[in-house]
C-alpha cells in the first residue's frame, strides 16, 4: 500500500539501517531491502508471529529471485511501542522508520480473528493472541455507560449510546459472541441495516464498520501504542559522545495511517518537530494513494501517508520531559 510514494519518501540506499515497525507480510520490507546490500540492515517487528515469520520469509524470497544480496534481517515479535527501547537496548539506530498502522489482509481476511463482520467468526480481535481481553469480553462485561463512551470516542459513532443499549439489552438474551451476532445488533439499532456513505469517498459503509473499529482499538490498545511511537521519536536522540539513540541523525520517518484517529496524533507529532526546528516535512502535507491503486486495492482508499527527516543536528533528548 501507498510502496513507491513510501519507497520515495524514505530513499533506502545501501548499508543502510530500516526498521519495520509493522511488518505484517512484508511487501514494504522486501522492497527495501532490495535497496540495502548485503551491508545493510532490516529490522522486522510484527506483534503477529505468523504474519512475522512470513514477511522473513518473503524478503528472502524476493531478494533471491532479484538476485540480490540480502540484508542482515533481525526479527522481532513485540508491539510496535516496545521497538525503540529494544532497537536502543541492542545498539541499533534506524536510518529509516516505517510505521504502516493498517492490517494484513491475512488478519482481516481470517474470521478466527475477529475483525471483521463479512465473514462470521468469534469476538476476538486481538493482534497479538496470548493477550487476555478480546471483544468478547468487552461486549459482554462492560457497563453499557462505558461501552457508549468506547464507541463514541474511538469509533466517531454518533449514534453510540443506541448501539450500546442495544447491545446490553441482547447479551441479558445471549451471550453475544460472534461477529455475526454483534454485526446484527449493530444494524438493527441503527435501523434495519442501511449503509451510510464515507464522507471522502462516497462509498457505502456497513453500520457496523465504526463500532468495529472502536472495539478493536480497544482490545489492542492501537491508539495508546501509537503516541509511545510518537512519544519516542520526539525524543530521539542523536549520537552523542558515543552514544547511540534508536534513530540516526537525519532519519526517515513515516507513518500511514487508515483513520482520522491515527492521522491526528501523526498529524500533531509532526508538526510539532518541525515547529521546534528538530525535523522537516518530507513531502508537503499527506500523501495518499493515486486513483489506480484504489481501484486495484479498494482498503487502501483511507490511507494517508505522512514523512518527515530528523534534523541531522538533532542532540539530546529533542526537549527534555518532551510528549507528544
Amino acid at each position: 500500500m501507498l510502496l513507491d510514494e513510501t519507497l520515495a519518501m524514505l530513499d533506502p540506499r545501501e548499508g543502510e539501517v530500516f526498521a519495520d515497525a509493522t511488518a505484517g507480510l512484508g511487501g514494504h520490507a522486501s522492497a527495501v531491502a532490495q535497496r540495502l546490500g548485503a551491508g545493510g540492515t532490516l529490522v522486522l517487528n510484527d506483534l503477529d508471529p505468523e504474519n512475522l515469520t512470513k514477511a522473513e520469509a518473503r524478503v528472502r524470497a524476493d531478494c533471491a529471485e532479484a538476485g540480490l544480496p540480502c540484508p542482515t534481517i533481525l526479527a522481532l515479535r513485540a508491539n510496535f511501542a516496545d521497538l525503540p527501547r529494544t532497537l536502543g537496548e541492542r545498539g541499533i539506530a534506524a536510518d529509516m522508520l516505517l510505521a504502516d498502522l493498517g492490517f494484513a489482509s491475512s488478519q482481516m481476511d481470517d474470521p478466527e480473528r475477529g475483525m471483521s463482520f463479512r465473514s462470521g467468526g468469534p469476538l476476538d480481535m486481538r493482534l497479538d493472541r496470548s493477550a487476555e481481553i478480546t471483544a468478547e469480553e468487552i461486549v459482554n462485561s462492560w457497563p453499557e455507560r462505558e461501552l457508549a463512551d468506547l464507541i463514541f470516542r474511538y469509533g466517531e459513532e454518533r449514534s453510540a449510546r443506541r448501539i450500546a443499549a442495544a447491545i446490553v439489552r441482547a447479551r441479558a438474551e445471549e451471550r453475544v459472541s460472534t461477529t455475526a451476532d454483534l454485526a446484527a445488533i449493530v444494524r438493527e439499532a441503527l435501523g434495519g441495516g442501511r449503509p451510510e456513505r464515507g464522507r471522502r469517498s462516497g462509498k457505502s459503509i456497513d453500520p457496523a464498520t465504526k463500532t468495529f473499529q472502536a472495539i478493536r482499538i480497544a482490545v489492542n490498545d492501537e491508539l495508546g501504542s501509537l503516541e509511545s511511537l510518537l512519544s519516542a521519536i520526539s525524543r530521539a536522540p542523536a549520537a552523542v559522545g558515543g552514544a547511540v539513540g534508536w534513530l540516526s541523525p537525519g532519519a526517515r520517518v513515516a507513518v500511514i495511517s487508515f483513520h482520522s484517529l491515527e492521522d491526528r496524533p501523526v498529524k500533531r507529532a509532526f508538526a510539532e518537530l518541525v515547529s521546534r526546528g528538530l525535523a522537516e516535512e518530507i513531502a508537503r502535507g499527506v500523501v495518499r494513494p493515486s486513483e489506480g491503486e484504489v481501484e486495484r486495492n479498494p482498503r487502501s482508499r483511507s490511507a494517508k501517508l505522512r514523512g518527515l527527516r530528523l534534523a541531522a543536528g538533532m542532540s539530546g533528548a529533542a526537549g527534555e520531559g518532551s510528549s507528544l
